[in-house]
């Protein structure tokens, strides 16, 4: 898939083992007739200036949010209070996905509220998950608990269809996989790996790509709702929700640590070039 693309992390072996799921994800949301969604996101690193927001997650959340919103589906947003206000600025970068209700209260509460908005697919994106001790941890194996709400309760808390977006083994939806495959595949893996599971985990080079590709797999299993589902896909809208992500949401590149408009270390060309592919795939 065009969202494997690898990016020296070694996670080939955890692509191959969970290929196949994109499409699986696109057709359950598909099935259903009036499909509505919860989306969580927001991973903060630490910095000298305190726990900051990446700038990998909310892209490809307010992508996701702003196609299912022009396709007509009920969308909302969890977080915490520390990544909201980047998410707010990734969501009305996107005119489509503006007005996505945030919700960023503890876990049962807010399994209360979308069960009685009758959910029916929860979506994580690049959102740290507990731990096998039960402690969320960053790549370097960093206890993040402090800054990082445990979110795990929400994904699992009802018979929705679970899916899960990766790229680094400690993201919600990794305990779809055995540790042991974590273990020998990513740096700290064994103290890092989320054992919080999904009914279709996606691993991506880039999580962001892993939203992008959600969109990219509804436009080609719904080809009727192609036109709209991918109307702000595109590398225009995507650098402009980036550039304001650092200069309004606060947020750092989760692997330089800098202000700046780069996810994972990489520039918006590299991620305009996976946007391309998607949308040529999408459409044929």
């Amino acid at each position: 898939a065009v969202i494997c693309r690898e990016v020296g992390r070694g996670a080939k072996p955890l692509m191959d083992a969970t290929s196949g799921n994109l499409l699986r994800a696109a057709e359950s949301i598909a099935e259903v007739h009036a499909p509505r969604i919860g989306l969580i996101t927001g991973f903060a690193v630490p910095t000298e200036q305190g726990p900051r927001p990446e700038t990998d997650g909310p892209g490809g959340m307010a992508h996701m949010a702003a196609a299912f919103r022009a396709a007509g589906w009920p969308v909302r947003l969890a977080t915490d209070a520390l990544c909201a206000p980047a998410c707010q600025v990734a969501l009305v970068s996107l005119p489509r996905a503006a007005d996505t209700p945030i919700d960023t209260d503890d876990a049962a509460t807010l399994a209360k509220r979308w069960i009685d908005e009758g959910i029916t697919h929860v979506i994580s994106i690049e959102r740290c998950g507990r731990s096998r001790d039960g402690k969320p941890r960053n790549m370097r194996g960093e206890d993040v608990s402090s800054f990082t709400p445990a979110l795990d309760d929400l994904f699992l808390a009802a018979k929705w269809r679970r899916i899960a977006i990766g790229d680094g083994g400690n993201e919600i939806g990794m305990g779809s996989l055995p540790i042991e495959l974590i273990a020998r595949t990513v740096p700290n893996g064994e103290r890092i790996a989320c054992a919080t599971a999904a009914d279709d985990l996606i691993i991506a080079g880039v999580s962001n790509w892993g939203g992008y590709g959600v969109v990219g797999a509804l436009a080609a299993v719904m080809p009727a709702l192609a036109p709209v589902l991918l109307e702000s896909l595109d590398a225009e809208h995507d650098a402009r929700l980036l550039e304001r992500l650092v200069r309004e949401g606060n947020t750092v590149d989760g692997v330089t640590r800098k202000a700046e408009a780069t996810v994972d270390g990489m520039p918006l060309s590299t991620h305009a070039e996976v946007i391309a592919a998607i949308r040529r795939a999408a459409t044929g």
